[in-house]
Parts: structure tokens; sequence; C-alpha cells
């Protein structure tokens, strides 16, 4: 695979606006979620892993280096640190030379690993200061910040208030240090990094966690997940996470980095709950993108996790995660990305104002955005559609785009500019049940 294009090599990824750019290539960032890659896999199944997410489309790998203590490796036996409370590394473990080893993997097939220093439990409960942050910065910018193919996600599933001291030296730190590598802050459900780092200037990629939760679980009576620490509540409605950080005076590049698995309970942790699916997925990507965001990250319930056939798993995974490699949200992504890279898609913005229906709410919402000679709309229920004339310019070509597939069919030629245009959905017997209409000229 030495033909393979590599982003890095078309320059530096930075943050240029709300987009992300390799030089000025831009950079659409469709992450998978592999938490615990390096302390449940050995290097020959971190290497199947790999091979498998790039063959799907997959360029950003977000995978913590160490998520519970003491953090060891489960295959190999070998642990991370000499001293837990210090976060001292054990360099002849063996521990790190198998991170090592998924960056050498990742580089020879053009991906990124999104490096999260530790998960934040590991911070909160230990009640970490900025002095161990400082110290484990210092290591881990010098074995890793040269890398092409590195960016740093801070936090890890935790409120930035939450162990702010560890946090922010953290960011700054890296920042400092390895000042042409991405920084970013992945925070705790239903919260964006902006609200608590909004003025730190180490913080380049503005992430939010929507979260597993349907519209009516509002509350699950868990202590540790309270909404009422926070002083919003918008259930699955992700696209206004994008829509809040984009009305900051400070715009940075924003994306959904942790949206309800597949295959997970809903709200997490009563397992006799419906399970989330890849159409449910799917949602989650197109609403968040069409509002504006640079890319998706998409998870999967056993793969986020590792396990293991006949493993009794967190949140009710009871699958393999090589089975899991397989099921169909992780295809669906790859047709998202393929189709977003087709188009100019940093010229885009919403453009609700195109409709000549009713956008409708919650799952009945439709999401629609204009970029450079082209309209996108997504419909989560496969609902028709009725746009104003004048959404382009002179004729266009209409499609209709089978999410699940990525199968374009095409619908005809028309006078965008003068012509009203009403579109039923596609009749018939499909798996999907959402659609995508694209307009497109040229």
């Amino acid at each position: 695979m030495n033909n393979i294009k590599k982003p890095w090599d078309n320059g530096i990824l930075k943050a240029d606006g709300v987009w992300l750019k390799n030089g000025e290539t831009p950079f659409f960032w469709l992450g998978d979620t592999a938490w615990l890659l390096f302390q449940r896999l050995t290097r020959e199944e971190m290497r199947t892993y790999l091979y498998n997410r790039y063959e799907r489309g997959f360029n950003v790998i977000q995978a913590v280096a160490v998520m519970n203590l003491p953090g060891t490796n489960i295959k190999t036996g070998q642990k991370p640190y000499l001293d837990e409370k210090t976060l001292t590394p054990d360099l002849d473990s063996g521990y790190w030379d198998n991170i090592d080893y998924a960056f050498d993997v990742a580089h020879e097939l053009g991906m990124y690993i999104g490096l999260l220093p530790t998960w934040g439990g590991v911070v909160t409960k230990n009640g970490m200061d900025g002095s161990v942050a400082k110290a484990y910065a210092s290591f881990l910018a010098q074995r890793y910040g040269k890398r092409d193919n590195l960016i740093w996600i801070n936090g890890g599933d935790c409120r930035g208030a939450d162990g702010y001291e560890f946090w922010d030296t953290m960011g700054a730190a890296l920042k400092a240090l390895t000042p042409d590598r991405l920084v970013c802050y992945h925070t705790f459900g239903r919260t964006l990094a902006s609200d608590t780092f909004y003025d730190s200037k180490w913080l380049d990629v503005d992430m939010f966690q929507s979260g597993h939760r349907r519209y009516d679980q509002i509350t699950l009576n868990r202590a540790f997940d309270n909404n009422a620490q926070e002083d919003f509540w918008y259930g699955e409605d992700n696209w206004r996470y994008v829509l809040r950080a984009h009305a900051k005076e400070h715009k940075r590049p924003v994306l959904d980095a942790e949206p309800s698995y597949e295959n997970i309970p809903h709200g997490l942790h009563d397992f006799t709950q419906p399970r989330w699916t890849a159409w449910e997925v799917r949602r989650y990507a197109y609403w968040s993108l069409l509002e504006g965001a640079c890319g998706f990250t998409y998870g999967h319930n056993a793969i986020m996790q590792f396990g293991f056939e006949g493993e009794p798993g967190a949140f009710g995974c009871l699958e393999d995660w090589k089975d899991a490699m397989n099921h169909p949200g992780a295809d669906s992504m790859k047709h998202m990305k393929e189709l977003m890279t087709s188009l100019p898609f940093t010229t885009a913005k919403p453009a609700p104002e195109l409709l000549d229906c009713p956008q409708g709410e919650k799952h009945d919402r439709i999401s629609i955005s204009k970029g450079e000679n082209y309209v996108l709309a997504y419909m989560f229920k496969g609902q028709d559609i009725c746009l104003k004339a004048g959404v382009l310019s002179g004729c266009a070509d209409i499609y209709w785009v089978n999410p699940q597939s990525g199968i374009k069919s095409y619908c005809g030629r028309y006078d965008a500019k003068n012509e009203p245009i009403k579109l039923c959905h596609p009749k018939g017997d499909y798996d999907n049940k959402d659609w995508l209409l694209l307009i497109k000229k040229g």
C-alpha cells in the first residue's frame, strides 16, 4: 500500500476558520471511536482493526493512551506507568512501543491517531494537578510530537471544570511543545469544549459530545450524569451544538466527537432499552454536517471497548469487535465521506430559507445546506420536500442519494433559477428510511 495518498503530504493539518485543512486542501474528519485500542489488543489485532477502518474511509482514530488505572494491556500484561500517581511512564514494559506500532501502521494508511493522554476519570478520581499534567505532556510531546499523523485530544468524557487545572495545563503544554499539531478537547455528554475553554489559545477544534439519550431521557437519576449541571437540553438535536458554537465570536472547527453509538442502549445504562441503529447514526452525522460541522466521529458499542464474544462488556455489549467491524453503520460513513468530499463542502452554509415547506422539528426535521453550485438536503424519515425557485442559478441536475448504499439515482434536469422543485421521496421496498436530495450544477 505504498501508493496511499497521505493528507499531511499537502501540508500540516490546521484549523482555518470553521474548517480543517492540510495546507490549502480541505480535510474532512471521519473519526472512529477506538478508546481501548491500546489496552485490549495485540499488535496483530491493532493492524487488523486499522486496515479495516482504512478500507471504510476513516481517517482519524480516536484512542486513549491509558483509559483507567493501572491500565494493564489484558493481552500482553504490559503496564504504562511506573508511578500511577504522577503518571510516570514505564519505558521498559513495551506498552508505549505498542502505541508506537499503531502510529506506524496508521501512518502507512494515511490515517491520523487522535491520541487522548488519559481518560477523564483517571484525573478527577485521583485529584491530579497541573504539575502532573505538565510532566506527562512533556513525555508525550517528546515521544509523539514529531509524528505527522498525530492529533492531540485532551480530556476524555469529562467536564472541563472537573480537573480544570490539569486539563488547561495539559492543553497549553501540548500546544507549546508541539505547535504544529492540533489540540482538541473531548468533553462530557451534552456539552461543548468551548463552553469551558473558549478563551484557551490551545483549543483548535471545538468538539462536543451529543451523547446517547433520546429526547425523553432528560434525567436518568444518576448523580454523575445529572443534567442539572447544564443550562440547556437538546435531546437528540445534535445540530444545535454546531449552531451554538458558530454563534460565538471566536469560531473554531466543530464536530460531534461522540454521538449515539451503533448498537448501544438508548441512554446507556438500561440494557432493556432499544439499541441505536445505523439509520440513527446517519441522522447524527448529516444533521451536524449540514449545519456546518467539519466532520463527524462514528462509534460502535463493541468496537469502542473492543469486546470479545462471550465476555460481558460495558453497556450491555455481548458482541465481538471483529464481527462489529462489519456492521452497516461504518459502511454508511464511507458513503457519507465520499459524497461530502465529492462536493466543495467547505463552501457550504445552512440554507433553510430555500425550503418551500416546513423544515420540521425533531425526527421530521429537514436539514439543508447550500455550497458552491450545489444544494444538499437530508430527510431522516424520507419525507417529501419542496424548494423555492432560485436555489441555484441556471440549470442543475437532481439526484436522490441512498445514504445507506451511497447510490445516486438521477431524477432529471431542472431550471433551478426559475422553477420551484417539488419531489416525492423514492417509493419502494428499501432497507433505509432516510434519503438525501442533491441538486448540482455541472
